[in-house]
């Protein structure tokens, strides 16, 4: 199936995928699924350009031990082929090795080393790394170059942008050059802010086929212009969102094809409570973190 007029299949309203302690789900392939953690709802849909079934972006969601720390990731690729899949390869090994690492920073900076001293020359990623933490409803995010995610406050009625102008969870050294593309300085650094979120609050990672989508007179749409389209069309129930903001770029185009892949997250923040465990499933939790479990 082509990306010509693209137009979103209806999104699961039942779960589609049940993620398990120490697991990771995701890669570079079209995805449509539903998935729960504690705490949120997320609706993952990729879909590779031209019809593919793998393309150049890359999503990842993985789930810590005790159930309390969920991580998204949302990249971008340059380029497609063998290349993309060794990164997402090497990615989700990176995830595994950090599954229980609160820091994301260094996470953001292991990936960038790993990526940089393996990469082909001059191929990069843009990536949006979020963790969300149940205890204390907050997410927080790593922004390497990436476009930044929308943000619904139901507190507020509002759509933003979510962005660093939130608190910063790391202190950041004055001189030093931060938050860039993986793969474009081995030695960048990484800051990470925090973000509140309240029930029923929403967040929209993306990555930048939507906001690079030009009308007939190729004038791009940017993050102002997609942030508009969600303050007009992004109502209603949370698994419609993302039909509805892939619609409204779709008109934007007149119909036009879409000239990347497009991949995109809906987080829905249901608030509910972490999970309790029994004895014996801290047990199996406790050896897999040991590695005496397969991940």
């Amino acid at each position: 199936m082509s990306t010509a007029a693209l137009t979103l299949p209806p999104a699961p309203v039942e779960p589609t995928v049940e993620m398990q302690c120490m697991e990771i789900w995701g890669g570079m392939a079209a995805a449509n699924e539903y998935i729960t953690v504690p705490g949120l709802d997320a609706w993952i849909y990729a879909r590779p350009h031209g019809g593919s079934t793998h393309g150049g972006d890359i999503h990842y969601l993985s789930l810590c031990g005790g159930g309390n720390i969920s991580r998204f990731m949302v990249a971008d690729v340059s380029g497609h082929g063998q290349g993309v899949a060794d990164v997402a390869d090497r990615f989700r090994k990176l995830m595994r090795k950090h599954i229980n690492t609160p820091n994301q920073s260094q996470f953001a900076k292991s990936l960038n080393q790993s990526f940089g001293s393996d990469s082909n020359e001059g191929q990069f990623v843009t990536a949006l790394l979020a963790t969300y933490f149940a205890p204390s409803d907050h997410l927080v995010v790593v922004n390497a170059g990436h476009p930044r995610p929308l943000w619904y406050s139901a507190e507020k009625h509002e759509w933003s942008l979510l962005d660093d102008q939130l608190p910063c969870c790391c202190e950041k050294v004055p001189g030093t050059v931060v938050n860039l593309p993986l793969g474009v300085i081995p030695e960048t650094d990484y800051t990470q802010f925090a973000a509140p979120l309240d029930k029923s609050d929403m967040v929209i990672a993306y990555t930048d086929s939507l906001i690079e989508a030009a009308d007939t007179d190729g004038k791009q749409l940017g993050e102002q212009g997609l942030l508009e389209l969600a303050r007009k069309h992004c109502t209603g129930e949370p698994h419609t969102l993302g039909e509805r903001l892939i619609d409204s770029v779709t008109r934007y185009r007149q119909g036009e094809p879409f000239e990347d892949d497009v991949t995109l997250i809906v987080l829905h923040h249901n608030a509910t409570d972490p999970p309790r465990h029994s004895l014996g499933e801290w047990v199996r939790v406790m050896a897999k973190m040991a590695g005496l479990s397969r991940v």
